[in-house]
């Protein structure tokens, strides 16, 4: 009776019919998944919802009708986006039957950019930013001014909480745009407080990208000095007249911590029907490439047909001006997009009606057209540009020539590496302690500061699945070095064999011997060198590694606490000071010492085992990248070769110990 009972219910809870459809009305399905329309729920997620209501702005002003845009970080955490455009026609929608705003804020598609001759060219294609914003927002409320009337409304988690509805004429000065507040939903978002400089590094863009358009960002939550002092707002007023030549300035300068290979920044535009292209660009003494792309103003951070176009393009120009002046010999074979892009820093910007996106976060365009458009402009351009500035064009072919003969010393170490055994992984470093399992999803490989602390790491490990890398000395920085030092450099070495992907273009994922790669280094400034060190070196030349999750930090403890007279039992581990402070006021105060470890080789196996490595009781840190341009900037100025950004950075973020008992 009870296996009739049992197996009754089962078959009652595997009935799938006509009832489990589910419609989801209005924006029900944005609130219920939201990753399908922003991306993520995390900060970044929080951040486009911003992107989004200003994207709205900057598309009045591709239009012409604005040209100013004004974002305040409130004291709540809500943000007002004001513009100085037309507004938003407020009549009665003659399908809907609502008023329009209304439609544009609480229907999914509904908007000015799909016909009818209100965009031409818009970012916010898919006519779904307002409502999804308004759909994920705690609340919402939109003051919209049209020919000098002004009307409001307030929407609470996508729906009407006060109707539509005018409040009169507007004040003289303002008599056309759109205001806009709203506070994300904590309900939704894993954060709700938004990061000034995020916000600053997206509108600093626009404006670059919209030039002789004025953006300000103005931060109104109270902050305060050390001294309790309030200071004042933050505040940013962006306009950039020389548009994406200055962007490529400000990059070289402030991201890439560069220096300029030639002073000018080379400009090309191209125009065919509607379509516009705009592509600045300019080379530097370092080695890394930075190429960023912007479809309609948004940034195509996996590329696109614009980009295609461009990097064909300039190979095509390059190699040109070689035969043409005779430097490259008709026997010499064409240099590679590799070798032409060393050291460069270029902006792509199109601008296009019916940009065809791959998502809504508009991540790549699919556009076919755009590319033969920025291709023959920079081909035709760029000749134009070196047959009138003959030292650059020399001094760019020179650059080209140089990454050429590296690429080919590179070519040599490879096969050497491939002879040796590196490529296939049959050849493992003589330090590496390898592990028992063989499942990349199970493994863990500890790259190991030192010798000593690597001995202890080994002693104390579960060898089931843990693999210890220690380290001889600090490893070489990659930054300031060309890739064929890389392959052929003793520190780094045995850290490609051990992870067994190769690198850079030979780079392969599915060769991953690991599935988490453990940077484990001492507490102090010395350990926090070599964690930046390696993370560079990844970055830089296994960055899929980082991407997809694999690259973490452990902790070692800084403090061991224990009652004295009784060292060795019971004792406590402290992460930081305040950690320590508050352990030792839980103990009792009285008779309790905390002993600051001077690095990883004063812990035996076990204190290492049970503090850092035992994953019951450690903690790991797992890198990840936000935003893959400020983290390129962040490497640039820690780790390249100009002193005074990174002396400034210093000073600007050094936290300076005070009372020091010397």
């Amino acid at each position: 009776m009870a296996d009739t009972e049992a197996k009754n219910t089962v078959e009652a809870e595997e009935v799938y019919d006509e009832s489990q459809i589910q419609v989801l009305e209005g924006l029900e399905a944005v609130r219920k998944r939201p990753g399908m329309y922003i991306g993520t729920t995390s900060i970044r997620g929080l951040h486009h919802l911003v992107y989004e209501i200003v994207d709205n702005s900057i598309d009045e002003a591709l239009a012409g009708h604005c040209d100013k845009i004004q974002v305040i970080i409130n004291p709540d955490n809500s943000v007002t986006v004001t513009d100085n455009g037309r507004g938003i026609p407020a009549g009665i929608h003659p399908k809907e039957g609502i008023p329009t705003p209304e439609v544009v804020y609480t229907i999914l598609h509904a908007g000015g950019k799909f016909g009818g001759g209100g965009y031409k060219i818009a970012g916010g294609l898919h006519g779904v930013g307002a409502s999804v914003v308004n759909a994920l927002s705690e609340w919402l409320e939109l003051e919209d001014t049209v020919d000098g009337i002004r009307y409001t409304e307030r929407f609470e988690r996508g729906h009407v909480a006060r109707p539509f509805r005018c409040v009169g004429p507007s004040d003289p000065e303002r008599t056309h745009g759109v205001s806009v507040t709203f506070k994300p939903d904590p309900t939704i978002f894993e954060e709700t407080v938004f990061d000034y400089k995020t916000l600053l590094n997206r509108m600093r863009e626009q404006a670059f990208l919209n030039g002789g358009v004025r953006i300000v960002l103005r931060d109104d939550r109270p902050q305060y000095d050390s001294e309790g002092k309030e200071l004042p707002a933050p505040e940013e007023d962006l306009c950039y007249e020389g548009g994406i030549r200055h962007f490529v300035e400000y990059l070289t300068e402030h991201q890439k911590h560069a220096t300029p290979c030639h002073n000018q920044v080379i400009y090309m535009r191209g125009e065919k029907g509607t379509s516009v292209a705009e592509v600045a660009l300019q080379y530097n003494e370092g080695y890394d490439e930075l190429v960023m792309t912007f479809a309609n103003n948004m940034n195509t951070i996996e590329g696109g047909t614009h980009e295609t176009g461009f990097r064909s393009g300039l190979t095509r120009a390059v190699n040109d001006y070689g035969r043409k002046t005779g430097i490259l010999k008709s026997s010499d074979k064409n240099l590679t997009g590799e070798d032409v892009r060393e050291g460069l820093c270029a902006v792509v910007s199109v601008k296009l009606e019916n940009a065809q996106f791959e998502s809504q976060t508009k991540a790549k365009l699919g556009n076919s057209d755009i590319r033969t458009l920025v291709e023959n402009t920079v081909t035709t351009k760029l000749a134009e540009f070196f047959e009138e500035n003959p030292t650059v064009g020399r001094v760019i072919l020179d650059k080209a020539l140089a990454a050429s003969r590296t690429r080919e010393a590179v070519r040599r170490a490879r096969e050497a590496t491939r002879r040796g055994g590196l490529s296939d992984g049959s050849s493992l470093p003589g330090k590496l302690k390898d592990c028992q399992e063989r499942s990349a999803e199970l493994t863990e490989l500890y790259l190991v500061e030192g010798d000593s602390a690597g001995g202890s790491a080994i002693q104390g490990r579960n060898p089931r699945f843990q693999a210890i890398l220690p380290l001889r000395g600090k490893v070489l920085n990659v930054e300031k070095t060309r890739l064929d030092k890389v392959y052929s450099n003793q520190s780094l070495l045995p850290i490609i064999q051990a992870i067994g992907c190769g690198i850079g273009d030979e780079f392969d994922i599915n060769k991953l011997r690991y599935g988490k790669i453990i940077i484990m280094a001492d507490a102090d400034v010395d350990g926090s060198h070599i964690r930046i060190l390696i993370l560079t070196f990844l970055f830089r030349h296994m960055r899929q590694l980082i991407d997809e999750g694999h690259v973490y930090f452990a902790q070692p403890p800084l403090y061991r606490i224990y009652r004295k007279n009784m060292k060795g039992k019971n004792d406590r581990y402290a992460f930081s000071d305040q950690e320590r402070d508050r352990i030792i006021a839980e103990m009792g105060g009285t008779n309790v010492e905390a002993d600051r470890y001077k690095g990883l080789g004063e812990m035996d196996d076990t204190e290492l085992w049970d503090t850092t490595m035992n994953p019951a009781h450690r903690t790991l840190l797992k890198v990840k990248i936000e935003d893959a341009m400020v983290c390129d900037e962040m490497f640039s100025l820690l780790m390249g070769d100009k002193v005074e950004p990174r002396r400034v950075f210093i000073e600007e973020n050094a936290k300076f110990a005070e009372n020091l008992d010397i």
